[in-house]
């Protein structure tokens, strides 16, 4: 099973996002998306929230691996 940090690196690499844009999109400091991504931190809801809408996927797919990775359906 696959980590959130794994899953959003997934997914914004698929979208090509940048870790700033990234960060830049959502008012996360760029800090924080790398550690996600890393596994040295684990973000708090709404920034799972945040990251799912600024790269279009399902928030229960990057926080718990769950349904489908797009929103769209």
């Amino acid at each position: 099973m696959s980590t959130i940090g794994e899953r959003l690196r997934r997914a914004r690499k698929d979208r090509k996002v940048t870790q700033v844009e990234l960060a830049e999109r959502t008012g996360v400091a760029h800090s924080t998306v790398v550690r996600i991504e890393r596994g040295q931190a684990k973000p708090r809801i709404e920034t799972v929230w945040a990251f799912a809408e600024a790269l279009g996927v399902d928030p229960k797919w990057l926080a718990f691996g769950e349904d489908r990775k797009d929103t769209e359906r």
